[in-house]
């Protein structure tokens, strides 16, 4: 298994809640810089999942959490605000990867054989738990 990442400064996870959909996001604080996106409706047990790939990227977003791997086939559009794609994919909230996330805390997006590793800063870590038993 792998060991937890340390948390970046000014980078971390965010929880919005707005009107019976949440929204988890790994990024730099009240910026453009998403790194991955997590969203769901109330209970709906679905994950609508977001990430900026490079001009290249294929259509996929690969996860990670504790050496739990998926992959989930995307579509990709090119994105307004970098210099690559949009990538999205619809996921289930109980996929093995994101209820390790859940467990552990951090998750990490491979892209282009390159890993990245998200952690929380310890304040933000319970807005993971919030997240998932929002969604269901």
């Amino acid at each position: 298994m792998s060991s937890a990442p340390a948390p970046v400064d000014g980078y971390d996870w965010f929880y919005h809640l707005d009107d019976g959909e949440a929204r988890l996001v790994y990024g730099l604080a009240e910026s453009d810089d998403l790194r991955l996106g997590l969203d769901c409706r109330a209970g709906s047990g679905r994950l609508m999942l977001s990430a900026i790939g490079g001009p290249e990227a294929k259509p996929e977003i690969l996860v990670e959490a504790g050496g739990e791997t998926e992959r989930f086939p995307a579509l990709s559009e090119p994105s307004e605000l970098h210099d690559g794609v949009l990538l999205t994919a619809a996921a289930a909230a109980a996929a093995p990867v994101f209820q390790r996330f859940r467990r552990l805390g951090w998750m990490a997006l491979w892209q282009d054989g390159e890993r990245e590793a998200y952690a929380p800063h310890p304040e933000s870590r319970p807005n993971i738990e919030r997240f998932f038993a929002f969604c269901g």
